[in-house]
């Protein structure tokens, strides 16, 4: 498909038996069901996971959203090349559960409330998941996701700091 960053990658045109191979690229495996990230989860078990999960673990959104910078909270994450970035966006099977893994961060945000405070670790996740949405699915749903976190805050966005809001919006 070869978008452009920020370029969106419509989900109605996605074709879900990608012939884009997974072998020897961990993270796209990952990303298409086909692998596990270090703690021997595949994509479906990290997705089905109850919110509590979520909420501890702290080495799993650098594999459910991958960005081409490293982690400085989890090192050894994965780092995206530009022929990670291509394939992944090639691939319908990865940008299908890219999408499916946005979902599943909605509904954890919007059944936790401890996020909504003035310093988080769910800042920064949230900051990681706009940026590897608009680096792989395109703008559309990069900027969905951030407009659904705001929505969540509504008038109490007081409790996130200015400068965590400037980091969304220009992630």
């Amino acid at each position: 498909m070869g978008h452009a960053p920020g370029q969106e990658t419509p989900i109605t045109s996605i074709d879900l038996s990608s012939s884009v191979h997974s072998a020897g690229h961990p993270i796209l495996a990952f990303l298409t069901g086909d692998g596990r990230d270090p703690s021997g989860l595949t994509l479906d078990e990290l997705l089905d996971s109850p919110d509590a999960t979520l909420e501890d673990r702290h080495d799993f959104i650098q594999w459910l959203f991958p960005i081409d910078e490293p982690s400085r909270a989890v090192p050894g994450s994965p780092i995206l090349t530009p022929d990670d970035i291509a394939m992944i966006r090639a691939s319908g099977r990865a940008l299908a559960n890219l999408h499916a893994a946005a979902e599943r961060m909605k509904r954890f945000y919007g059944r936790t409330h401890g996020w909504r405070v003035g310093h988080d670790h769910n800042h920064l996740r949230i900051t990681r998941i706009i940026r590897s949405l608009r680096l792989l699915a395109g703008d559309a749903p990069a900027d969905g996701f951030r407009a659904h976190i705001l929505a969540l805050l509504g008038s109490d966005r007081d409790g996130v700091s200015k400068t965590t809001i400037q980091f969304w919006t220009t992630a």
